[in-house]
């Protein structure tokens, strides 16, 4: 009798899926496990999720990349630890931020149609990769509406809702919110925007659009403002955002150049 290798490893008759999807799927086994590479691939990506929810935003660098005057801010979680045990504090501004933000307001003058907030949130590496970009996207979209855009507000350990109290401060009509969102084992990097009509601290999720997973290698910088667009459009027309405005915009086929990534394949 010959012995099989201890080595061997059965193969999947799906691995050809593989080139078309970042989820695990086929990986074989070895006796009744997994493949030590397949194993040791989770582990990595697992590393690169816990890395990407305690890495600090290096926010001179994102600063560097932005156009305009950047305001910033701090949550009223004082470090990482707080901000991932307390998320109440990250929905809220610091005491030194409300009096800073409140100065800049009462200088400036209260009023505008939208405020743009960049808040770390659960992945800074969604935000070092994709704020910029998306950012600059948002702002050519309301000088084509003819939106008057506050300056720009980046807060440290800041969750979704602080964007409604830094709206309400700064008096604007609408706000969009840049967040790193809660990382996956195929995703570190997922951006999620929230928009809000009518910021007020306090509001809800119901009060909010989400359009989440934007990435290259998910819902494309281009996409997600295309969708952007018609939620905003939608909401200054029938004054609300939330659970009573729906998402339908017709997806157009855009040519995202460099930035698009493998797509959907069952749309191909």
């Amino acid at each position: 009798m010959t012995d099989t290798p201890r080595n061997s490893v059965s193969t999947d008759p799906w691995q050809a899926l593989r080139a078309l999807t970042p989820a695990r799927i086929a990986l074989g086994r070895a006796g009744t496990s997994l493949p030590t590479a397949a194993q040791l691939d989770f582990q990595f990506a697992h590393a690169q999720a816990r890395d990407a929810v305690h890495v600090p935003l290096e926010v001179a660098a994102l600063i560097s990349e932005l156009e305009g005057q950047v305001i910033e801010l701090h949550s009223a979680a004082s470090d990482r630890l707080v901000y991932l045990q307390r998320p109440d504090l990250g929905r809220q501004l610091s005491a030194d931020s409300v009096a800073m933000l409140d100065a800049i307001a009462v200088r400036r003058g209260l009023g505008c149609d939208l405020a743009i907030v960049i808040a770390d949130g659960l992945s800074s590496l969604a935000v070092q990769r994709h704020a910029a970009p998306m950012v600059s996207r948002i702002q050519h979209l309301a000088q084509e509406e003819g939106w008057e855009v506050a300056p720009l507000v980046v807060v440290e350990q800041g969750r979704v809702a602080v964007a409604d109290e830094v709206a309400q401060r700064l008096g604007a009509r609408m706000v969009v919110n840049l967040i790193g969102e809660r990382p996956g084992l195929s995703s570190p990097d997922s951006l999620g925007l929230y928009f809000t009509y009518a910021p007020r601290a306090g509001l809800t999720d119901a009060a909010r659009n989400c359009i989440s997973n934007v990435r290259p290698q998910g819902l494309s910088y281009a996409t997600a403002v295309h969708k952007l667009a018609y939620l905003m459009r939608e909401a200054c027309k029938r004054g609300l955002s939330g659970v009573s405005l729906k998402d339908e915009a017709e997806v157009p086929l855009i040519d995202n150049g460099p930035e698009q990534g493998p797509g959907n394949f069952l749309l191909r």
